[in-house]
């Protein structure tokens, strides 16, 4: 058996305080985009997990959407990702 090594951190702590692994991520097929599994992308990119580009490639996110997500976090919580407040916080 081979186990691959990356470069960056094991794991990072995600938004409500839990451990996030590479394994954790949402599948790279996810269609269907919840707060939480934006989160955790959020959490990962930021964290050093995996890289934006990677993200990108792997969720068939464009750079702008990803950025967009980091961006709410940063400002508003992970509360602004919910679709329902995107009228709330976008202005903001």
């Amino acid at each position: 058996m081979y186990i691959r090594k990356v470069s960056g951190p094991v794991f990072v702590t995600g938004p409500d305080g839990e451990i996030i692994t590479r394994a954790d991520l949402p599948p790279p097929d996810t269609k269907r985009w919840v707060a939480r599994r934006k989160a955790a992308v959020v959490a990962a990119v930021n964290g050093g997990l995996i890289s934006a580009e990677e993200a990108c490639e792997r969720y068939s996110l464009s750079l702008e959407e990803l950025e967009s997500w980091r961006q709410a976090v940063a400002r508003h919580g992970t509360r602004a990702l919910r679709v329902t407040a995107l009228q709330k916080f976008r202005c903001g």
